[in-house]
């Protein structure tokens, strides 16, 4: 059975239960879609990872700490869809679970060669500089979550970049898992996007997938950028995500500007912004998705190139320099009013 059958007869079979017992998004004023729609994704690709890791028989590093630390996060993701839990206790549980995966051994200890003939260890900071990670590689991807097919799409980006990365790197294993959990993926995404069944099958990730997969690209990241089997430097991986991440950090950043809460929710989210300019949700998933890849493109390019770490963080820093200040005048000069009532053309995030 292919890893995208197994999702896909998971999804069919997950969606009916999930709205017997109330595991769905329902439409409020800040999500304008019809129905209620069952938070299933999430658990139907971790599911379907499960069976494929058993089938697949090859070893990953550190999956063990991976797999226990996946299956709490999802048990408190679908605890959150179904009872939308306090923030705190998911923060410390989220925070638990990456500390397990440190304790196994994965965590960010060196930022590569960024300091002039030498590599910048971080050391003991560095577990401090792993949770942080993690929190923000969790919240970025949970962010992006916010019109149909742009979670799904920017993470199979993520997981293409990774999967190139780790075959040119000769981890032949981990590249074909990271080709496992994009057929995995893409049934998710189908149904999500409403193909081929129609709405009456729509899906949406939950909680409980976006925390699954931020902490999945976090994993694969740790293994692809540190230790002696490395095969990209850190500042690769910045581009492997870049438009979560920087949506994220320029999201934050505005409400702060603004006197609010860098979590009270808003419309300034990339995928907003332009649907605010008049352009389609469809329209603003392909170029978001397009622009990813090309930035995760680049991102290799310049390693395969071997350009210097320093020139590659100070290009993405640049990049990202150029995105936070077009976001803010497209933001301001915005047609449409921003109001806190006004709605949301969205999955299920609430970010």
């Amino acid at each position: 059975m292919s890893a995208s059958a197994c999702c896909l007869i998971i999804l069919l079979i997950s969606r009916i239960i999930a709205i017997q017992v109330g595991l769905v998004d329902k439409p409020n004023n800040r999500k304008l879609h019809h129905g209620h729609i069952p938070l299933v994704g999430g658990i139907a690709i971790y599911l379907s990872m499960c069976i494929m890791y058993v089938l697949l028989d090859e070893y990953l590093p550190h999956s063990t700490a991976y797999l226990i630390g996946a299956s709490i996060l999802l048990i408190v993701g679908i605890l959150d869809d179904r009872l939308d839990l306090p923030v705190y206790p998911r923060i410390i549980i989220q925070a638990l679970v990456i500390i397990l995966l440190m304790i196994d051994g994965a965590y960010l200890y060196s930022l590569g060669h960024l300091l002039p003939n030498n590599i910048l260890i971080l050391g003991e900071i560095g577990y401090i500089i792993t949770l942080f990670a993690m929190w923000a590689s969790v919240n970025a991807f949970n962010m992006t979550d916010g019109i149909d097919g742009l979670l799904g799409g920017l993470t199979c980006i993520s997981l293409l970049g990774l999967s190139i990365s780790f075959y040119l790197g000769n981890q032949n294993n981990l590249a074909i898992w990271c080709l496992t959990l994009i057929s995995i993926i893409i049934p998710y995404l189908l149904l999500n996007l409403s193909i081929p069944f129609g709405k009456k099958f729509k899906v949406f990730m939950g909680d409980a997938g976006s925390t699954l997969i931020g902490f999945t690209i976090l994993w694969l990241l740790l293994l692809a950028t540190q230790g002696n089997n490395a095969v990209i430097a850190a500042v690769t991986g910045l581009w492997l995500i870049a438009i979560p991440l920087m949506d994220m950090v320029t999201v934050m950043l505005n409400r702060i500007l603004q006197g609010n809460s860098p979590f009270k929710p808003d419309r300034g989210h990339l995928h907003h912004i332009l649907m605010d300019q008049g352009i389609s949700p469809h329209q603003a998933l392909l170029i978001i998705v397009t622009i990813a890849l090309l930035l995760a493109l680049l991102g290799i390019i310049l390693e395969q190139f071997k350009i210097k770490e320093i020139t590659s963080l100070l290009l993405f820093l640049s990049v990202f320099f150029i995105y936070f200040n077009l976001m803010r005048k497209l933001q301001l000069t915005s047609p449409k009013q921003r109001t806190k009532k006004e709605p949301q053309v969205s999955n299920n995030n609430t970010n």
